[in-house]
């Protein structure tokens, strides 16, 4: 089968590469997904949105795809140097509950929100505690080859000794002498012998709830060894796409790299995609900052820094009007905008029935369609595939109120770019009618 070119940008090489699968025509993608011990924030969202948009057009091209999503729902500290407390604890016992009741119910509104915002669930959604074999298993591996070390039940990894073999900084260029100048002091590091280095494996303290046995005593899985393991299980040792938010490039992802590495002394992914930051009136949307708010509250408006509640469409369109590695800018000048936008793109799909057929035509649809390929194989570029919708918005408002004229295979031609682009690509649904009825008559 013939694919056609798709260039995406390779955080790991920081350029565009030409996109070519490891064993066409499958394409194996992992999505470094939620820590539910909470609900999930538009940050998340924006990325778990952008990467449905690349999936959906992956599928679209034709390609099989294997799509890995992971739920973190054990042994996730605090900070991300290991330090601090284990969230789902302290969450548990800040409202009385066992941990695994924090799960269940932030991984339910997790998949409410992701339903509402009509993302298309990943082929796998693996959890950290149903692969805890698997996680001290590849543990084992990377002490055998040398590249981490046991310390009273806890065993880290050894940057130190990887980095005279490896890059450890590669994925973000950084220098290790640079990187280790800014590691402050922490509790904890008199057992490390580097300060760089990180838990595989934690000893669980007589209170810590989440445990399990190990060859190093009980303990829990630190945080970043899970989506090592559970790539490797489902993707192999080297698959294709690796994606996530741009936080969790320099530590997550460069520490997920360096254990792979040290474990099957592969490169564990060929391209490393990262969506960009939220930000609320130019500031970064954070908890601290009073500027953040949850899905939930951006559809109904319930929060003092809207002033309406917005469907989930036209938010999902709101951010394909910015390229997934951009800053996205929420405020409500840009949220009404985009939902009059919105609004005006389903108004068109409804006038296409109505159109009338002429015998001639006095429009061009071809470098419609061909726009709007070229900007979504130029790494995803939503921004300028929505402008070619637009076009087509203007030709079949144009046709509607009789100033063009459109032939019965110019109809036919319209309707196939709005199911491909707006539906099957997009991913957007036209929210004032039934789900059932979203495709182009």
């Amino acid at each position: 089968m013939e694919f056609q070119p798709l260039n995406i940008y390779n955080t790991l090489s920081r350029q565009k590469e030409r996109f070519e699968p490891l064993n066409p025509p499958f394409v194996g993608l992992y999505v470094c997904g939620p820590t539910v011990y909470s609900d999930v924030h538009l940050g998340n969202c924006r990325t778990f949105i952008s990467f449905d948009l690349i999936y959906r057009y992956l599928l679209h091209l034709g390609y099989k795809v294997r799509y890995v999503r992971n739920i973190t729902d054990a042994g996730h500290l605090e900070g991300d140097r290991d330090e601090g407390d284990d969230k789902f604890a302290k969450k548990a016992r800040l409202e009385q509950l066992e941990p695994m009741e924090i799960v269940q119910r932030y991984t339910l509104g997790f998949h409410d929100v992701m339903r509402a915002f009509n993302t298309l669930p990943p082929s796998i959604e693996p959890t950290a505690t149903g692969h805890i074999i698997e996680q001290i298993e590849m543990i084992k591996q990377i002490i055998s080859n040398g590249y981490a070390y046991e310390v009273n039940g806890t065993v880290y990894f050894d940057v130190e000794k990887y980095s005279k073999e490896f890059n450890y900084g590669q994925l973000t260029n950084r220098l290790l002498e640079d990187m280790i100048a800014n590691t402050r002091e922490l509790g904890g590091q008199d057992e490390k012998k580097g300060r760089l280095d990180f838990a595989l494996w934690i000893n669980a303290k007589p209170e810590h709830i989440m445990r399990w046995p190990s060859p190093w005593g009980v303990g829990f899985p630190g945080w970043h060894i899970e989506c090592s393991a559970m790539s490797t299980k489902y993707l192999g040792a080297t698959f294709d796409i690796h994606g996530g938010g741009m936080d969790l490039a320099a530590t997550h992802h460069t520490n997920e790299i360096a254990q792979s590495q040290a474990c099957s002394n592969v490169q564990p992914c060929r391209f490393w995609m990262h969506t960009n930051m939220l930000t609320v009136n130019g500031t970064r949307m954070s908890k601290s900052a009073g500027n953040g708010f949850l899905p939930g509250e951006l559809f109904t408006g319930n929060h003092p820094l809207l002033e309406k509640g917005y469907s989930p469409m036209a938010v999902r369109f709101f951010m394909m009007q910015t390229h997934y590695r951009s800053t996205l800018d929420f405020s409500n000048e840009a949220l009404q905008a985009a939902e009059k936008g919105y609004q005006r793109l389903m108004s068109a799909v409804k006038k296409l029935n109505s159109v009338k057929a002429s015998d001639v035509t006095s429009v061009s649809l071809s470098s419609i369609r061909k726009n709007a390929y070229d900007a979504m194989n130029d790494d995803f570029n939503s921004p300028v595939m929505v402008a070619q919708l637009f076009e087509l918005v203007r030709i079949i408002n144009s046709a509607n109120d009789g100033k063009e004229k459109m032939t019965k295979e110019d109809i036919a031609e319209a309707k196939s770019i709005i199911q491909h682009f707006v539906f099957d690509i997009a991913g957007l649904m036209d929210d004032t009618v039934s789900s059932g009825d979203q495709s182009v008559r």
